[in-house]
């Protein structure tokens, strides 16, 4: 079945095969509060919840098939409709705020060299449903989500219709009732994608994953770079910043021996001249069978002073969910798996 998130009252009732409108939204606000069985929709008529169990089961279209916890972290891997599979993780501040990380596509294209993801290739677009249903698993966790992140597998940017009907939806106010500025999109520099945002009259935060501020060492790790190289990556930032007046984010993966040096970070001084952006340190989360190491404390701590000298603002992010592979760079899946193949 396809996802009933994202759409109309007149698309749901047409999905399920509903005559009466009114049932649709029945259906959509038991929904959101996770009610996902149509047994449960109590105010549905009998005849018509044993209709729609007979007919489809759930009303969602995914389920989640395995569920992974490191401490603040919990992963959540979602087998959808055609037997991908994606991931997912909530993540929690511990001050009883929590953010949900969500996947935008099933794999990636942009083929970043430090990226577990990148590895799977892209195998397809996620739905806005689809996404919006990662949400929901989330939440039925336990805890309401409060804030989105679309860092999860994918460029959320070359999703971008998917990308901003989930963010609509997850935004509406009979539904999650998240803010739009509670969202943030992040990119590894997908300038089409960002000029497409900065025309959109809506609030969401942009994360861009920088890595490096020279062009040869980013270009020979992240192949969005040979297409859309420093100089025009900052023009779209720019443009983003005229249009939205927020702070930006760039991410910064700090690789052992490949972008720790002083000469990285005044590089990344000169790319900052005229933004107003902070840059978020995170050390590279290992993933097996990539070519690259994480810096050690000296190392990052080498950094830090490099950073503090060049006047450059900074944050340094110790990765949650590093235990489960959920941290950033670390969700990847199967393509497909059979039920039987899959661990509980």
């Amino acid at each position: 079945m396809e996802s009933l998130f994202a759409r109309s009252f007149d698309s749901i009732a047409e999905i399920l095969g509903l005559e009466k409108r009114f049932q649709a939204r029945i259906v959509y606000q038991n929904l959101i509060k996770g009610v996902v069985g149509f047994d449960q929709m109590t105010s549905l008529p009998k005849s018509e919840r044993e209709r729609l169990c007979a007919a489809f089961g759930t009303a969602l279209s995914s389920k989640v098939i395995r569920k992974d916890e490191d401490g603040d972290a919990v992963k959540l891997a979602v087998l959808l409709d055609d037997g991908s599979i994606v991931e997912c993780v909530r993540l929690s501040d511990g001050k009883g705020r929590y953010t949900a990380c969500l996947s935008s596509q099933v794999g990636c294209a942009m083929g970043c060299a430090f990226c577990k993801t990148g590895t799977m290739g892209l195998v397809r677009n996620l739905t806005a449903g689809e996404i919006v249903e990662e949400l929901l698993h989330l939440e039925m966790l336990g805890e309401r989500i409060s804030h989105i992140v679309y860092m999860g597998m994918g460029e959320a940017l070359t999703n971008f219709t998917a990308l901003i009907d989930s963010a609509e939806e997850i935004h509406r106010e009979d539904g999650f009732n998240i803010s739009f500025r509670k969202m943030t999109v992040s990119t590894c520099g997908y300038v089409p994608g960002i000029r497409r945002l900065s025309e959109l009259d809506l609030p969401i935060r942009l994360a861009v994953s920088l890595v490096s501020a020279d062009d040869a060492t980013r270009s020979s790790i992240m192949k969005v770079n040979r297409s859309f190289p420093l100089a025009e990556l900052k023009q779209a930032i720019e443009a983003y910043q005229h249009r939205q007046d927020r702070r930006i984010t760039l991410e910064y993966c700090l690789l052992g021996s490949v972008n720790t040096g002083k000469e990285s970070a005044d590089k990344l001084r000169s790319f900052m001249k005229g933004l107003d952006a902070v840059v978020n340190i995170i050390p590279w989360n290992p993933v097996e069978g990539l070519p690259f190491s994480s810096p050690d404390d000296a190392e990052i701590r080498r950094f830090e002073s490099y950073l503090r000298a060049a006047g450059v603002p900074y944050t340094i992010r110790r990765e949650k969910g590093r235990g489960i592979s959920g941290a950033c760079g670390q969700l990847a899946s199967e393509t497909r798996r059979d039920d039987s193949g899959i661990r509980p």
